[in-house]
């Protein structure tokens, strides 16, 4: 072969739609094989461990991704191909699943999403061009898949198309996670807005009927003083313990003059600094089980989880509601919900309590807080993921410059951002979204 050992076992497919399998140890000169050579090549020759200039490490780490994402869709490509030609039966192999699991030496349930991706980029012109051309991962291609298999069979392969096209654009600029929840009202563009929020709303019952299937709990007695478990709940069950372990381990500001043994040490106490997350979040659960009302667990737990719904939503019944951790529940979830859990329900258009304080108070009060996680779910400086709940409120304009404890006045900033907002080496923008940009003085 030629300056490496290349060992496949694939199916590609030429131009004119017929498909040829290479044996073990095909021609060094196919495009393929030649192709991934000077790939590898490339990458022995890229030395990353050459200073750059601070402003150029950017579009060089941007540039790599594609490039990784490029070399991922030629890959399923390959897989696809393979799959179709059932070289799994020639390898002795169960399907193709096991034998791409044993190519790359990743688990069969790994191997198994990649086969099915493949298969689905078939049918998604307009997925799988994005995907080679770099600007989209395949965590966002498994999203815009998994979406179009689920759309009511009435549309057609226009509205399809549609639905597609208009994910792909948004996949270019958001996360996997945020596109995956664009993408259950994505017939709001295609049909009515009624039957786009009906479809949208049985598409969050299905997911919570495949969650409580899905649920399990095993538990396991180390004999050294130990137990260690393991759990699968509903994204809504998880949100519920994710909110509570946060609000338990959130970092707190220590007051001024308060002496270590109280507050602990500044590592301790810090999230910005270097931390065992895992261990502190195990002894936040620890904190929470030992308090859990045993006694009465029929009635509200302690965690209490806000659900956002608009006024129509309430007479119309026809879509989900919003909750302060980020995630979506059924409209028939939230009701159950209502009967005893701790559920805040924030009705947008109605009544509420009194938000705008003015002068009168210094401190924001929890009624502005749950109101502030209709708009966020974060900390808002720009791309920092610390949840709502680890955040204070900062006042836009300073308190002690005359600013007023309104609710249009409060941004929710983790403690580092805190504490760099206050910072005089540091200015920041606030962009059109909300968000915050720091930058360092000059």
């Amino acid at each position: 072969m030629s300056t490496f050992a290349l060992v496949f076992e694939l199916v590609f497919v030429y131009s004119g739609g017929m498909t040829a399998v290479l044996d073990l140890h095909p021609d060094a000169g196919h495009p393929a094989v030649v192709g991934l050579a000077r790939v590898h090549a490339a990458l022995d020759d890229l030395d990353a461990s050459v200073p750059l200039a601070a402003g150029e490490y950017a579009a060089l780490v941007t540039d790599c991704e594609r490039a990784v994402r490029r070399l991922e869709a030629v890959k399923l490509r390959l897989v696809a191909a393979a799959d179709r030609a059932d070289v799994a039966q020639a390898s002795g192999l169960s399907g193709t699943g096991a034998w791409l699991a044993r190519q790359t030496h990743t688990t069969g349930a790994a191997a198994a999403g990649q086969v099915a991706l493949a298969a689905s980029l078939e049918s998604l012109p307009a997925t799988g061009a994005a995907l080679e051309a770099g600007v989209m991962s395949t965590e966002h291609a498994a999203v815009i898949a998994q979406t179009t298999r689920r759309l009511p069979g009435r549309l057609d392969e226009a509205q399809r198309a549609a639905v597609e096209s208009r994910l792909v654009e948004q996949a270019k600029t958001i996360d996997p996670a945020m596109l995956r929840k664009k993408a259950r009202q994505a017939l709001t563009d295609i049909e009515s807005r009624e039957a786009a929020q009906r479809h949208h709303d049985q598409v969050l019952r299905d997911d919570e009927a495949a969650a409580w299937a899905k649920t399990r709990l095993v538990l396991h007695d180390n004999t050294d003083g130990t137990v260690t478990g393991h759990f699968t709940v509903p994204t809504l069950a998880g949100s519920i313990l994710k909110k509570a372990i946060q609000q338990l381990a959130s970092p707190r500001r220590a007051r001024l003059g308060s002496t270590e043994a109280q507050t602990g040490t500044l590592r301790e106490r810090d999230g910005s600094l270097d931390l065992d997350w895992s261990h502190r979040h195990g002894q936040a659960f620890v904190e929470l089980l030992e308090h859990l009302p045993t006694d009465r667990l029929h009635s509200k737990t302690a965690a209490t989880v806000v659900v956002q719904l608009h006024h129509d939503q309430l007479v119309a019944d026809l879509r989900g509601a919003g909750l302060d951790t980020g995630e979506e529940i059924s409209a028939g979830e939230a009701r159950r919900l209502a009967c005893g859990a701790g559920i805040l329900p924030t009705v947008l258009g109605g009544g509420s309590l009194p938000l705008d304080l003015g002068r009168q108070q210094r401190f924001f009060t929890e009624a502005q807080r749950v109101a502030l996680a209709t708009r966020f779910d974060s900390c808002a400086a720009d791309g920092c993921d610390r949840p709502y709940a680890w955040c204070d409120l900062h006042h836009r304009d300073p308190w002690a410059h005359g600013g007023h404890t309104n609710l249009d006045q409060a941004i929710p900033l983790c403690g580092f951002h805190h504490r760099r907002i206050h910072d005089p080496a540091y200015w920041h923008r606030e962009r059109t979204d909300g968000s915050l940009t720091f930058h360092r003085r000059t």
